[in-house]
């Protein structure tokens, strides 16, 4: 296999994958921001992070995959150390006697599609442009590679007082999920984490592709918006083909970290030609409905995105408030999720609402 083509990612790259990693999270994935924070010290002191191609992976190279476990709210309270992501990363390396050729996300929504540049930046490896859901979602069961059935274990979880965990075993993908989730209530529901190590075959067949350049030119579509003083929703519809749902005011939140979730609803009072109704915005970490007057009109695995109605930024399930004036977009979800296997795994009955997957995006026709 010849050289694999190495990209620099520059500081301007970060600043615009934090806007459209925040857009992508559809709610979850933690705030970028403390993740940028981290990323912006790291380059002044002088470190850089390459980005490859998952096609330029060997089969048998090896891909960490990383993310922060969790509840989004604590991840306001507990800050973000890119040390942590590193040390969970070496962890697999030193359980599996492997050596990583790259790291990735396994989400690239919000924070977690920093995460991988956090822990390059210490390991002096680089970032594979791929995650394992396109977007966010709150259960480790919820990838692209347990929908191909690939091996859920080991997983590692470090917290940044010293205390490393590793599941070793598991007979499934939701007992991984209990069982990590277990580990992470206990160190206070946020947790650095490492997922099962993965193949470059894999990775080339199960992974999200090309979802890291996605999210920078997202957040760079924005950015150009704004500097022009142009829409920036209207940026991120006709970057992605999307949906605007609803515009309005934010007029009630309910929510409850619980078992490692940040869960609960919002309520969007609807303003100029949505004036007169109501939009219901469900939420496990991620939007995962959308209720306008009662009816569902967006759901899970489609992209449920809301957004700052002036500058275009996402807003998180922990973040939004009373008074916010918002407007609620929906994109395409990756194929893989919407597959009748992926529908098992991320559709809306996977969290528990008696509801048949109907997409925004499905062609003429199609169920």
């Amino acid at each position: 296999m010849s050289a694999a083509v190495m990209k620099t990612i520059s500081i301007d790259d970060i600043e615009a994958l934090a806007v459209g990693a925040w857009i992508l999270g559809t709610g979850g994935g933690g705030s970028p921001y403390l993740g940028l924070l981290n990323l912006r010290r790291l380059y002044a002191e002088g470190h850089r992070v390459q980005m490859m191609s998952p096609l330029d992976l060997a089969d048998d190279d090896w891909v960490a995959v990383v993310s922060n476990m969790g509840a989004p709210l604590v991840g306001q309270e507990r800050l973000a150390d890119s040390r942590s992501i590193a040390r969970a990363v070496r962890m697999q390396e030193e359980i599996n006697g492997i050596t990583f050729r790259a790291v990735m996300s396994v989400e690239i929504g919000g924070g977690n599609g920093m995460q991988a540049l956090m822990a390059a930046a210490h390991l002096n490896i680089p970032v594979v442009d791929a995650d394992c859901m396109g977007r966010a979602f709150p259960e480790a069961q919820m990838t692209s590679v347990a929908i191909g059935d690939l091996k859920p274990y080991p997983c590692t979880l470090y917290d940044p007082r010293g205390i490393e965990a590793v599941v070793t075993k598991v007979p499934s993908w939701k007992w991984m999920e209990r069982a990590s989730r277990k580990i992470c209530v206990e160190m206070g529901s946020i947790a650095s984490t490492s997922k099962a190590p993965r193949t470059g075959r894999e990775v080339k067949d199960w992974g999200i592709h090309f979802t890291t350049t996605k999210a920078i030119a997202i957040g760079r579509a924005v950015e150009a918006a704004n500097r022009s003083h142009q829409d920036p929703i209207a940026a991120i519809l006709d970057c992605e083909g999307g949906q605007r749902l609803f515009s309005g005011k934010i007029v009630d939140v309910e929510r409850r970290t619980t078992e490692g979730f940040l869960r609960g609803s919002a309520v969007v009072e609807g303003s100029d030609d949505d004036r007169g109704t109501r939009l219901k915005l469900s939420f496990q970490n991620e939007w995962i409905v959308a209720w306008r007057d009662g009816e569902a009109i967006a759901m899970s695995p489609d992209l449920i995105c809301v957004l700052d109605s002036v500058n275009g930024h996402g807003i998180g399930t922990e973040t939004v408030r009373y008074g916010q004036r918002v407007t609620v977009i929906a994109l395409p979800a990756p194929a893989v999720l919407t597959s009748p296997r992926g529908l098992e795994f991320v559709g809306p009955r996977a969290f528990g609402y008696d509801l048949d997957f109907r997409s925004l995006f499905a062609p003429p026709g199609a169920p």
